[in-house]
Order: C-alpha cells, then structure tokens, then sequence
C-alpha cells in the first residue's frame, strides 16, 4: 500500500494560493473541472461501497464497509462545499463526469464479494494515483483538498487481508481475481483517458497548457507509466499476478 509521498512529484514547489491563480480562467475551469470529477467519483464510491455491503459473509464485514462508505461521504461533502465556496454550481460541475464514471462501474460491476474488494482496492487506488499526480500542478489550497480527500479510508488494508486469506483457503480462486484485476486497470485507464480528452481545460492543466509546472506530453506517458507500476505493486500486495 503506497503512501502519500511515494507518489512522484508530490511536495513540489508552491504554484501560489487559489486566489492567486483562480484570476486565470482557464485555470479555474480546469479545476472546477478536476473537483468536479473527484466530487462524483466520492459519490460514486459511496454508494457502491453501501451496494456492496450486501456481498459481506458477515455483520463485521457489512459494518466495516458501512464504515468506509460514510468516510467516502464526507469526503463528497468537503468536495461539494469547496465547489460552492468558489462560486461554482456543484451539480454542474459533476455533470460531465456521471457518464464515464457511470459506464465504468457498469462494465466493472462485481459478481461477488471477492471481486467487489479487488475493485475497491485496486480500481480507486489507480484514481488516487491519477488525481496524486495531478495535484502537483495545482495551487496549494486546491492540492491540500485533493490529497485529503485521497487519504485512504481504510480498505486498502482490509481489501488485502480478505483477499490473501481466501486465496490461502482456496488458491483456485487468484487466477480468477488475477483477471478481474487487469480488467479494471484496462477499463480505469480507459475511462481517464477518455475524461482528459473530453475536457479541454482539465487536458490543458496536465500538458501544460495552464502553464503549471511546465508539464509536457512525455511527462504525461510517464504519468501513466507510474500509475501501471503502482497497480503491478498493489496486485503484487494481494498475492496476484498483473
């Protein structure tokens, strides 16, 4: 499980205050783009993670995904609350988001209880590692909300220990989540890729069109290359192979 700093670039120098850079609309737009994206996805894992409470073989089980559903919820708050504070309509802001993030789940909806871990742990930590990367080039009030929202709410562990010990109990069962989980990295980059060049000034902000950091295209593959490392890592911590 990867920490916070683990994740390259993070602590790079200060691009000023929102109030500084919010003058630049495009900007703003850019990040009302990004918190708009997050504030849904928070949404999105609330209430999945409460649809999957009904695959737990157990009330300790059911509880502790009650209790990481709630933590989801406030993160969505918080998100919400900043997008309004800025002046922007929360639910505009979601909008272009429900669809692809909609889809994704669709097509990766769990068939059980193990799949439904494998998908909380390793689908959202490719989305963590995204919006980590992301927020280097962002002003420092912004990154602060960003990677608070992205602090793990405690399944990542969870997921790890459920998924080890039912592959000790029946080792049949690591080649079927072994598939699973190449299918959600190939379904996740998708998707992220498909958000990026569908918001111009979301894609701006991460080539370097907002003039943040310089960022530039190579960079941009590189991105995705870590972000391919870190699921190998995570798949690794499972006890599967990628």
């Amino acid at each position: 499980m990867e920490t916070q700093g683990e994740t390259q670039g993070i602590g790079a120098g200060s691009i000023g205050d929102w109030a500084g850079r919010s003058a630049d609309p495009e900007y703003r737009a850019a990040v009302v783009d990004l918190l708009g994206a997050l504030a849904y996805g928070e949404l999105s894992a609330f209430e999945r993670l409460a649809e999957d409470a009904k695959f737990a073989p157990g009330l300790a089980d059911k509880a502790a995904l009650a209790r990481m559903a709630s933590a989801e919820f406030q993160h969505f708050q918080l998100l919400h609350d900043r997008l309004a504070a800025v002046g922007a309509d929360p639910d505009e802001a979601m909008t272009p988001f429900v669809e692809p993030l909609d889809g994704f789940h669709r097509l990766t909806a769990p068939s059980d209880w193990l799949e439904g871990l494998v998908k909380a742990y390793v689908g959202d930590a490719i989305a963590t590692d995204f919006y980590r990367e992301v927020a280097v080039r962002l002003d420092d009030d912004t990154r602060d909300l960003v990677l608070g929202v992205m602090a793990d709410t405690g399944h990542a562990q969870f997921a790890v220990d459920k998924v080890r010990q039912a592959i000790q109990e029946n080792p049949r069962v690591g080649g079927r989540l072994a598939l699973w989980g190449r299918r959600l990295m190939g379904e996740a980059l998708s998707q992220a890729q498909r958000v990026v060049a569908e918001r111009d000034a979301l894609s701006n902000l991460l080539v370097g069109g907002a003039q943040v950091q310089g960022f530039d295209l190579v960079e941009v593959g590189k991105m995705f290359n870590r972000i391919t490392e870190a699921h190998t890592r995570r798949m690794a911590a499972l006890g599967l192979a990628s």
